[in-house]
């Protein structure tokens, strides 16, 4: 009998806004998948053994992969790792792949996931707290109200058009782009606050654009409430 993977949201990076469901999958499952090199030195894995401190006792399977937007590239990458952990799948035992926040947004394990599935395996995908629900709550703010709209956009690619939308805007994946990302804000007088690492112990706040640095790390969320008239 073939294993089950499990995509498995972890939240943003305080340990308590694990999930009772994901902790007890982590406990129960045999093999944890993790993204990058080093298991013990990803975001994932320091969230997770905070909570599960015998995370080290298990099977740990590191899925490397590569940080492009090349198409060819990346079907090589994703390829390489659903390989990876269809192998112990293979073998009858079961494999939680960690994703910080929720597996279903903007999360690179969607990839294998898909081909995992497509494959004949069962999977399944757990739902974790989202880092901008969670960055809302940090700040003590709501996203939306009423008839607001709620806009999540991945901040790497172009915006302008985006930023037009009303209601709240989400930007994502930002740190890359940053410079530009700010010069568009100021663009159009944009009410902004960013978190940088929400809920983990290097965790910053920046209240308006001006206060936000061009060299912000990867885990950096930018709020954009509309102005209200």
């Amino acid at each position: 009998m073939k294993g089950k993977l499990f995509g498995l949201g972890i939240g943003p990076g305080d340990p308590e806004l694990m999930t009772l469901k994901a902790l007890r999958i982590v406990k129960e499952t045999e093999v944890i998948a993790v993204p990058g090199k080093v298991p013990e030195n990803t975001v994932a894995y320091k969230i997770v053994s905070q909570a599960y401190p015998e995370l080290k006792d298990k099977t740990l399977l590191p899925i490397d992969f590569l940080m492009t937007k090349d198409p060819v590239l990346l079907d090589q990458s994703h390829n390489r790792g659903a390989q990876q952990i269809m192998e112990y799948l293979d073998k009858g035992m079961n494999v939680a792949f960690l994703t910080l926040g929720d597996s279903t947004l903007y999360a690179t394990y969607m990839y294998v996931h898909h081909i995992i599935a497509a494959a004949g395996y069962e999977t399944e995908i757990v739902s974790g707290i989202t880092s901008f629900c969670a960055v809302a709550a940090r700040l003590n703010m709501s996203l939306v109200e009423q008839a607001e709209e709620l806009h999540v956009i991945p901040a790497s690619y172009q915006i302008t058009e985006a930023l037009k939308l009303p209601g709240t805007k989400v930007l994502m994946k930002a740190a890359s782009k940053m410079a530009q990302v700010k010069e568009e804000l100021r663009a159009i007088g944009a009410e902004a606050v960013m978190i940088e690492n929400c809920g983990m112990p290097n965790e910053k706040i920046y209240h308006g654009v001006e206060e936000i640095p061009d060299d912000a790390g990867y885990y950096s969320l930018i709020i954009v409430k509309e102005k209200k008239k």
